[in-house]
């Protein structure tokens, strides 16, 4: 008889806005993140086991840790210290969102195998202590296990989830290798020298293009506080965004702190037709269409 497991879908995320505030004391920056879930997903199995361990498959899972490093690892391991018993489980990841992209895939699988977990478990954590565990793993896990769309204040992970009128319509050119989040941000402080930085806040057209479901007004009002910074370590994205301009984009901007770029378009023909382009202009390894708003981590197969 099979062992008892818990199967659960996790969305990527685009950052439509990453407004940047000065940095702080402990070495993070205050935010004010506009997130948008997007419907590529990984796919997290908690199974009952003796000890813990974890496997990682698809596209990319050859530079994915399966230590202590890997944040599914840790939050399973966080999960079982809080309710105080063993964390007994193997964990599978099947890998969609792409690796190393600035599109939150550590944070899903985190989120993903804490709800895999205590659904396994039986341990019916509150939202709030789920989401405070999300918390302590990252910026971006809290957003994972909510998504749709949400602001997040702090460092991220303080959330207001927020409406959207309708669905958009984005393409991820995806790039070769990743970049360091932490290098991304040192490299925004650098750029920005002893100016002073403006305390970060949401701007208001975009929140009304979310929730007015309206693309054409959304795109000009994207914007990455960590772009120019992206570009200064990887140049050659600049000439990813000039070729999704020229193939019809709406706007584009890099996608968190990179390095994939992300597109708005209007349609899915159009994001269809913006694959092809990207995919056969030399500037990016791979091209993927995809909609949001998508839902947060969900649990699809329960096997007692």
């Amino acid at each position: 008889m099979p062992a008892p497991s818990v199967s659960v879908r996790v969305p990527a995320k685009v950052n439509v806005q990453l407004a940047v505030g000065p940095s702080r004391p402990d070495g993070f920056h205050d935010l004010a993140n506009v997130f948008l879930a997007v419907s590529l997903y990984d796919l997290v199995t908690a199974t009952e086991a003796a000890g813990l361990s974890v496997g990682v498959e698809g596209p990319g899972s050859e530079q994915v840790p399966t230590d202590d490093r890997n944040l599914a690892v840790r939050a399973a391991r966080l999960l079982a210290e809080h309710h105080g018993r063993p964390a007994d489980v193997r964990l599978d990841i099947v890998k969609d969102i792409p690796v190393a992209g600035g599109m939150a895939g550590g944070s899903a699988d985190a989120a993903g195998a804490l709800l895999a977990c205590d659904t396994l478990w039986g341990t019916a954590t509150p939202r709030e202590e789920l989401l405070a565990i999300c918390a302590e793993l990252g910026s971006d896990v809290p957003f994972s296990l909510v998504g749709g769309a949400a602001l997040g204040r702090g460092r991220g992970e303080r959330l207001t989830e927020l409406p959207v009128g309708g669905e958009f319509h984005w393409v991820f050119a995806l790039a070769d290798g990743g970049l360091s989040t932490p290098a991304v941000y040192r490299e925004c402080d650098r750029l920005r020298g002893a100016a002073p930085v403006a305390a970060p806040e949401p701007d208001p057209a975009l929140l009304g293009a979310l929730a007015a479901g309206d693309a054409a007004a959304l795109a000009p009002t994207l914007a990455n506080d960590l772009q120019p910074a992206a570009l200064s370590l990887r140049p050659a994205l600049a000439e990813t965004l000039a070729a999704g301009a020229a193939a019809g984009a709406l706007a584009g901007l890099v996608s968190g702190s990179g390095p994939s770029c992300a597109f708005l378009v209007d349609s899915a023909p159009a994001a269809a037709a913006l694959v092809a382009a990207l995919a056969g202009s030399g500037h990016c390894r791979a091209a993927r269409a995809t909609t949001g708003p998508a839902a947060g981590a969900t649990t699809i197969d329960s096997h007692a």
